[in-house]
């Protein structure tokens, strides 16, 4: 619940003017709670702001507004309906999943603008603006216009202008808005960005080394979604980098992006703030601009690891006996849940398919009682065409809760216009009504959604395991970049968990599916990626009996708190999370062997069990080779790590109880 501590009116850069009930103003000025950050919006003279963090210009003067379909661009004059006033307010909840924090706590300094055109039709637009320590977001409302009917987005003309000696990680896309966001994230100079194409969310950008900001979007409800594009040239010294809307589907890219009658709400234009990327990770920011969750009772709402008879894994045939062997490793390694994937109805996206009638071959009912007896509940794949015709979910949803399915993995949207946006949230909602948790692939990313609809546990909108089956795109620089990345946004469903390790030159493609990354790089994995539902990729006879599948048996997928360590993107990445009262601690690192000291002050007082697996002495040829060792830590004390090619450390501290 907010609550709104304090009140105050905004200091502007010149005196308010009453003039015909409407309020004239040059700048309005919101400032983070720690005064640290500060957002400025100029209303007159075009639609524009700025952003700086004690005193350093970050974002300069960039435009706002938008351009609709045979009308004038909303671009300014614009005039204040009524004064501004600022609130500090307080968000405190306790997160259903517990994807980075167990306890929550965002303040932030908070203003709409109420806007209107001072001549023609007298449109009206309100701007929300709120500052956080860390961070700045804001949307915009638009009402209806005179003519009755729809209006028509054509353009948001949202800006971000940085310096010229800027750097960003950019995921680049076909400007045609169809994919299914499966790319990796390369460090550019901001010069060099392409003018042609479009780049995903979320977008880091390097100022300097001491400044850095994350470009993304919050609660996307009834709204496409947002990329980024650069515009030609320098300017002033500056790249302008602006918002690229999805088009709706027949409508070409210029074309129309969002129909909408009385009014509609964009999504908030999210700037994460820090001195080091790796700050973001901990960020609540992002869920903190969703509305609280929905769902009366979720307490039947339970993440955790789930096995899968994924065909990347090896030849893996839709049979009852297949489905059995990967109960049997759920089970083996205590896990809640096993993945049946795709054909258990036989043929999908065709008119013929139906989604409530296992192939026959499957013996649906004898798995569902076999999984019921080894205590692990299924999940089940679908095809989203196959979901949504003839509004099949419904009746197919009804069913699943009766065979007592966990949840349900939808593939292959592959689009984030403004129709497939509310289909997610139509989705989501009725998997809801029916006690089903969802997993989305070939997906939009995240827009921190699961805090309003906790059942939308992950989803996948990342380049992950699976491409290590058909490409070398999967490096360990890819893997150490996505954290700082696309990982911002919230849940990505990578599904690690490849045992197959190998050298680069070792690996080839093939059945079952090479990883050139080493065992314990592996296992860092599953504590560095976020995903409360965190599905596992390899075949059980790869992994049961195998160095690190005793760790797997007690990692988790949620946590009580989170804590960025050390790290840069492309390089290494350590991460330290609590579940009660232990510590888990994960280190991935890139190509290159390293040695790394790392602070424990994150710890309380006292002394430690630190069990360890770490890269064996010779896992630079032998990847395989884990080094599993337990020893005692005092907090506060460094703990030395040493990392090879491609490698990783995972670790468990568990406080000792003091001696009497």
């Amino acid at each position: 619940m907010k609550k709104t501590l304090l009140c105050f009116f905004v200091i502007l850069c010149s005196n308010f003017a009453f003039q015909s009930s409407v309020v004239r103003a040059a700048d309005v000025i919101v400032t983070s709670p720690d005064g640290a950050l500060v957002l400025t919006i100029q209303t007159e003279k075009g639609l524009s702001y700025h952003l700086s963090s004690h005193g350093t210009q970050l974002i300069a003067s960039s435009p706002m507004g938008f351009e609709l379909k045979d009308e004038f661009p909303m671009t300014g004059d614009f005039t204040l309906v009524r004064p501004v006033d600022v609130q500090l307010c307080c968000d405190h909840w306790h997160p259903v999943v517990r994807n980075r924090h167990a306890e929550v706590s965002l303040t932030w300094n908070e203003a709409t603008l109420q806007l209107v055109e001072t001549s023609g039709d007298r449109r009206r637009m309100d701007i929300e603006v709120r500052v956080f320590d860390g961070g700045a977001a804001f949307r915009y409302t638009l009402y209806g216009a005179p003519r009755i009917g729809e209006r028509q987005i054509t353009r948001e003309l949202t800006c971000f202008n940085v310096p010229e000696s800027a750097s960003a990680w950019a995921a680049i896309y076909n400007p045609d808005y169809t994919s299914s966001q499966e790319n990796s994230f390369w460090k550019t100079a901001a010069t060099e960005l392409s003018t042609e194409r479009v780049m995903g969310l979320p977008f880091l950008v390097e100022l300097d080394t001491e400044h850095y900001i994350a470009i993304t979007e919050a609660c996307i409800d009834d709204f496409t979604s947002c990329y980024i594009g650069r515009s030609e040239g320098v300017h002033d010294g500056l790249v302008s980098l602006s918002t690229r809307l999805s088009p709706l589907p027949g409508e070409p890219v210029e074309g129309v992006k969002v129909r909408f009658d009385e009014q509609t709400t964009s999504p908030w234009r999210v700037l994460l703030v820090a001195d080091h990327p790796g700050r973001f990770i901990e960020s609540e920011i992002i869920h903190g601009l969703n509305p609280p969750c929905a769902i009366a009772d979720p307490s039947w709402i339970k993440p955790g690891l789930s096995a899968w008879d994924h065909w990347w894994s090896g030849e893996v045939k839709m049979e009852t006996d297949v489905i059995k062997q990967y109960i049997d490793l759920a089970a083996a390694e205590g896990w809640p849940y096993m993945l049946i994937d795709w054909q258990w109805y036989g043929p999908y996206n065709t008119p013929q398919a139906d989604i409530t009638r296992p192939a026959p071959q499957l013996d649906m009912p004898g798995i569902l009682a076999y999984a019921r007896q080894k205590n692990v509940r299924c999940w089940l794949w679908l095809y989203c065409t196959d979901v949504n015709r003839n509004g099949a979910f419904r009746r197919a949803f009804a069913e699943y809760e009766k065979w007592g399915i966990a949840g349900i993995k939808i593939d292959f949207m592959d689009r984030d216009d403004q129709e497939m946006m509310r289909w997610y949230r139509r989705i989501v909602r009725c998997a809801a009504e029916y006690h089903l948790m969802v997993d989305f692939h070939g997906a939009t990313k995240p827009d921190g959604i699961e805090r309003t609809w906790p059942n939308l546990l992950t989803r996948e909108g990342v380049l992950g395991e699976e491409y290590y089956k058909f490409s070398t795109r999967v490096t360990p620089e890819h893997n150490t970049t996505l954290p700082f990345t696309r990982m911002l946004a919230g849940p990505m469903d990578y599904t690690p968990g490849g045992f197959l390790n190998v050298t680069p030159a070792d690996f080839r493609q093939q059945t079952p599916t090479l990883v050139t990354n080493t065992r314990c790089a592996e296992l860092a994995k599953f504590v560095i990626y976020e995903s409360p539902l965190t599905v596992f990729s390899e075949h059980p006879d790869h992994v049961l009996g195998q160095p690190g599948a005793d760790f797997l048996s007690r990692v988790q997928t949620t946590w009580d708190d989170t804590r960025f360590l050390a790290g840069y993107p492309g390089e290494y990445v350590a991460l330290a999370h609590r579940s009660g009262s232990q510590w888990f601690v994960g280190v991935l690192g890139n190509s290159q062997p390293r040695s790394l000291t790392l602070d424990t002050s994150f710890l309380p007082a006292g002394d430690y069990e630190l069990e360890y697996w770490a890269d064996g002495p010779n896992a630079g040829k032998k990847p395989t080779e884990v080094v599993h060792k337990t020893v005692r830590l005092r907090a506060g004390r460094p703990l030395k790590i040493r990392l090879a090619a491609a490698g990783g450390y995972v670790a468990i501290l568990s406080p000792k109880p003091v001696s009497k």
